[in-house]
């Protein structure tokens, strides 16, 4: 039985899972999951595109790597694959969880995992009564908020099925939570109610740590996060424009991602989680922060000859090549004396600070070719596959 790569676009991660296969002697085949056709019927199944039926090349699959970028997608693609009697890494269930932030904050509380204290209000601030009449729980909703969260302190609005910090948004007064509240509606990443949490502080970065099982083996934790940082936005998601650093995590971190990963996973025998965790600082650092925001002023600078070999399409005809002036480019910004600087401040701060870290969300689909890989220092193609392996 072989291993196959479910995806809808060929992008960075997908060719570097191909490129980590090769070069560990695995034989993938590949499956396409966007302009598929999947049916069943009483005479079995077929998976078919306009121009290649894929029927016998999933009857030869044991293990389903499962790369589908759309959420729903990747939900519907390991349930499909899981029916059809392939095991999937990630599972449906851990997707399940891992798709909604109050699915996913509810397992690690239940675990006595430290999360960000977190209320969901399941009722939309509008509803359409069954005359068309505008039923409006606004004010309502910022009530509820309002006494279990400390407004002064700040409070943080989020879509529970969003990404890339999108939509995220913080309010420290009465008129802004109740705008904040107002532009909630049901969409495909806020399926119903309103999110929200204390705004932690994080102070300028917080922390991507990826966590891996194989069957047969103990789960574990790579010993290197990838902190994202920046003063832009209280949001410090990489999308957003935030820089990254690596940063090395002390055992009691470790120790409870991966807590993390086994509330998520049950008894699943292989997976590969990314957790997001933040230091809640408060107002105990004591650099000041004209100085760090310098220092990641002078950083940015070294990354633009990142960003430069980032933005070069030639990645889409060899990428190869492409791949080896992108890893040229990320170790001479880590050689960098503002990257060594900011490193060594937030190092220091989560040593100092361990005990205040909070777990907030999980992915179970990461993007790691470029940021994580090259400043991390784990290729997660590579426990991706070993888990596969270790499944057939």
């Amino acid at each position: 039985m072989s291993i196959a790569l479910l995806y809808e676009r060929s992008e960075n991660d997908e060719n570097g899972i191909r490129l980590t296969a090769d070069r560990m002697g695995i034989d993938l085949v590949f499956l396409p999951f966007r302009k598929i056709a999947v049916t069943i019927c009483k005479d079995g199944y077929s998976l078919t595109t306009k121009g290649k039926d894929y029927t016998e090349t999933l009857r030869g699959v044991g293990v389903v790597l499962n790369r589908a970028q759309s959420k729903n997608r990747r939900l519907a693609a390991s349930h499909a694959m899981e029916t059809l009697g392939k095991k999937v890494i990630n599972a449906s269930s851990i997707e399940f969880e891992c798709y909604s932030k109050i699915r996913t904050l509810l397992h690690f509380w239940s675990w006595g995992i430290p999360i960000p204290k977190t209320v969901y209000v399941p009722c939309d601030p509008v509803d359409i009564a069954r005359d068309g009449r505008e039923i409006h729980n606004e004010t309502g909703i910022a009530d509820l908020l309002q006494d279990r969260l400390a407004l002064d302190e700040g409070i943080v609005i989020k879509p529970d099925a969003g990404t890339h910090g999108n939509k995220i948004v913080s309010a420290k007064n009465r008129d802004e939570l109740l705008l904040n509240v107002q532009q909630v509606s049901p969409s495909i990443t806020n399926p119903v109610g309103v999110l929200a949490q204390e705004l932690i502080k994080k102070w300028f970065y917080d922390l991507r740590i990826i966590v891996t099982k194989e069957k047969g083996k103990d789960p574990a934790c790579h010993p290197v996060a990838m902190a994202r940082a920046g003063f832009k936005d209280f949001r410090t998601n990489t999308y957003l424009g935030n820089l990254v650093f690596d940063a090395k995590l002390p055992s009691h971190i470790k120790e409870l991602a991966v807590k993390c990963g086994r509330a998520l996973s049950k008894d699943h025998e292989a997976w590969v989680i990314a957790i997001d965790a933040m230091i809640n600082l408060g107002d105990k650092y004591k650099v000041e922060d004209d100085l760090i925001k310098q220092e990641l002023d002078n950083a940015a600078a070294e990354f633009e000859n990142v960003q430069r070999v980032k933005r070069d399409d030639s990645r889409l005809r060899d990428f190869i090549n492409w791949n080896n002036k992108l890893e040229a480019a990320f170790k001479a910004y880590k050689s960098t004396e503002p990257y060594a600087k900011v490193k060594g401040t937030i190092e220091d701060s989560i040593e100092k600070n361990k005990q205040d870290i909070v777990f907030h969300e999980a992915n179970s689909c990461p993007e790691f070719w470029e940021h994580t890989r090259l400043i991390a220092g784990i290729n997660v193609a590579i426990p991706l596959l070993k888990g596969a392996q270790s499944l057939l």
